[in-house]
């Protein structure tokens, strides 16, 4: 995918200390290399840091959350200066504001209290933590924009969690980008088609009730019709897409090829496709196999399918899946 193409369109909101920024309580940083030198390259970054967009210096006195878990305080660790409703009304602001970027998702520092997404320590009052906390700012954004999707940079590092945040955030731009070249019922239909397989890897069940909805679309109004749909998409995006998923889409598109290829083709996609679903071998090479095949045979319904190619090749992230 071309470099400006994507800067231009995908936007992702960030933890500001990930991308080497000096704006952590110490006057440090926490910068993630792949966030920013990788990943980097096909995202436009809008770097948010709480603590210093509310107005708090750096360096500055650590804080942490205490109280109740479901309404924790944000307290300064020694002289115990409570930062809460100054953290919230910045926060409900800054949402707002966020609304004009069009982001595509968002990914926050673990573990802090102000952007931490989850597991996010709690003090209780003879100081004893447990991780069942949701950062200050996290939690309004989580609420502001509960489709769009989120991650911390932790969890980035396992090889599937990576690959699913990173297709979600693409699936959603391309979901925009169709929304704002089509009228709504055209939008959908031409959606369902081009990712149907994509939907299929994660959900059919999802996949099922969106194409009740692709078949009809002027049976709703327009605003619930997009309303409903994008909830679909993005609940069945973040369901896991497990090799069995995986296994059966491959089997469904080798089906579009049972009249080209001769018997010693099939027999090794097969093979190729049942070492994939017993995960000796990574999904990449059944794709790149039945990709070959799709351009050989110029199979037009699986060339613009979406599975095929969901984010940069470059990311190489389906040779870890």
């Amino acid at each position: 995918m071309d470099r400006k193409e994507n800067a231009d369109n995908l936007r992702l909101g960030i933890s500001t200390c990930l991308l080497g920024e000096p704006v952590r309580y110490d006057g440090g940083h926490k910068l993630d290399p792949f966030l920013r030198d990788t990943l980097g390259r096909y995202v436009e970054y809008v770097p948010v840091c709480p603590e210093v967009e509310c107005g708090l210096g750096v360096p500055r006195e650590a804080m942490r959350l205490v109280g109740r878990p479901d309404s924790p305080r944000l307290v300064t660790v020694k002289t115990k200066r409570d930062f809460t409703e100054r953290m919230e009304r910045w926060a409900r602001r800054r949402v707002v504001e966020l609304e004009r970027e069009g982001l595509c998702g968002f990914i926050f520092k673990g573990g802090s209290p102000s952007s931490g997404m989850e597991r996010v320590k709690v003090y209780d009052e003879k100081g004893v933590p447990v991780k069942i906390g949701v950062g200050i700012f996290a939690r309004e954004f989580m609420e502001h924009f509960p489709l769009i999707p989120v991650e911390e940079e932790g969890r980035l590092h396992d090889p599937a969690l990576r690959e699913n945040f990173i297709e979600r955030i693409f699936t959603w731009r391309r979901w925009r980008k169709a929304l704002s070249e089509r009228s709504l019922p055209r939008a959908v239909v031409d959606f369902q088609s081009r990712n149907k397989l994509l939907v299929m890897s994660h959900s059919p069940k999802h996949l099922r009730e969106m194409g009740r909805l692709a078949a009809d679309p002027k049976d709703m109004p327009a605003k619930e019709l997009a309303g409903r749909y994008q909830t679909l998409l993005m609940e069945a995006m973040g369901l896991k897409a497990t090799p069995r998923k995986h296994t059966n889409v491959l089997m469904h598109m080798m089906g579009y090829f049972k009249r080209n290829l001769d018997a010693p083709e099939k027999q090794e996609l097969l093979e190729i496709i049942e070492a994939y679903r017993r995960e000796l071998i990574p999904l990449i090479v059944p794709v790149t196999l039945i990709g070959h095949y799709v351009r050989k045979y110029n199979q037009p319904y699986l060339r613009d399918q979406t599975y095929l190619n969901p984010h940069p090749l470059e990311l190489r992230l389906r040779n870890h899946v």
